[in-house]
């Protein structure tokens, strides 16, 4: 009796090529989490190196820039650059996790909100601020998540923390009557606030939201958030998923803004040397760039060779190498 011959369904599926280190800048489409954004891309990237750089909830959607390879390490830079938003927030409801996913815990009249009071609110609420944080947030208290504690019901109080609220321009106001725009029919009427803001790494647009209506008087949450950048990283340069599953099937392999690329749109950058960009991929120091914090060294190649902060040694100013990425 001859062996069975192997065919098609025997065989596993091809795994793509790997994808070259780079970042890769998605538009986050509504319903997933980011770790959902990250494993279709590890499958289209044929890698599990692939990381991201700042979580978007579920209900957000817009720029979420992922890391492949080597640029995983890139991230934590990118992570603090400052982000745009657009945004709603509904005036006259506040909800548990200060989102339209919460459940209802106070509603208000707020049709007797007048602009001016509004524009006064967000004017302080602009600028150099201290935020209490959404119960919800990925926080760790004592080792365990907020969100966690939050879920299980635990009572929350976190402490307040610095942000910076560079912008926040309102766009449209627009009054809500009960059985409108998921308003429910026996709620009192509220206002649709169609918001920008401009705001520093690890500000919580939601609480932005909790705090506006808190001020007015009327409670306040988050309807809809669409970010629009992220440090050098806009919509401009953002893909749908849909579009890099069919890049990748075009080409055979997923395309990647490669590092000294994205090093640029994230960094002021030193042009290298070929002695000084040898030097820096054996780890060491090289002469100042004259910028202040983290800059990008790049080779005449035109290869991102390090990341280099200046300082002083030995009575000298330096700049050593705080991240190689071409290491000798």
């Amino acid at each position: 009796m001859s062996a069975r011959t192997e065919g098609p369904r025997d065989r596993a599926p091809r795994r793509p090529p790997t994808a070259p280190d780079g970042l890769v800048v998605v538009d986050k489409p509504g319903g997933w989490t980011s770790h959902d954004v990250v494993g279709r891309a590890r499958r289209l990237a044929g890698t599990r190196k692939v990381g991201h750089a700042g979580t978007l909830d579920p209900m957000a959607t817009g720029v979420l820039v992922l890391g492949v390879g080597r640029a995983t390490k890139l991230l934590t830079y990118v992570v603090g650059a400052d982000k745009d938003y657009d945004a709603t927030i509904r005036l006259g409801a506040a909800t548990t996790t200060d989102d339209a996913e919460g459940e209802l815990v106070a509603a208000a009249d707020a049709s007797g909100v007048a602009r001016a009071d509004l524009d006064r609110a967000v004017a302080d609420l602009t600028g150099e601020i201290l935020q209490v944080p959404s119960t919800v947030s990925a926080i760790k208290v004592d080792g365990k998540r907020a969100y966690a504690r939050a879920r299980a019901g635990e009572d929350v109080a976190l402490a307040a923390r610095p942000a910076v609220v560079s912008r926040f321009d309102v766009l449209d106001v627009r009054p809500v009557a009960p059985g409108e725009a998921g308003l429910p029919d026996d709620a009192p009427p509220a206002l649709d606030v169609d918001v920008a803001v401009t705001v520093s790494s690890g500000t919580y647009v939601r609480a932005l939201a909790r705090d506006l209506g808190d001020a007015l008087g009327v409670g306040g949450h988050l309807t809809a958030l669409r970010r629009t950048r992220v440090g050098g990283y806009g919509l401009d340069v953002a893909s749908t998923l849909e579009d890099l599953e069919a890049q990748a099937d075009r080409d055979g392999v997923l395309a990647t803004l490669p590092l000294a690329d994205a090093a640029r749109a994230t960094f002021p950058v030193r042009e290298l040397t070929a002695p000084e960009a040898t030097a820096l991929s054996y780890g060491q120091w090289v002469p100042a760039t004259g910028a202040p914090g983290t800059t990008a060294a790049i080779s005449p190649a035109g290869e991102l060779v390090a990341l280099v902060e200046d300082t002083r040694r030995g009575g000298a100013d330096l700049a050593r190498p705080v991240l190689v990425l071409a290491p000798a």
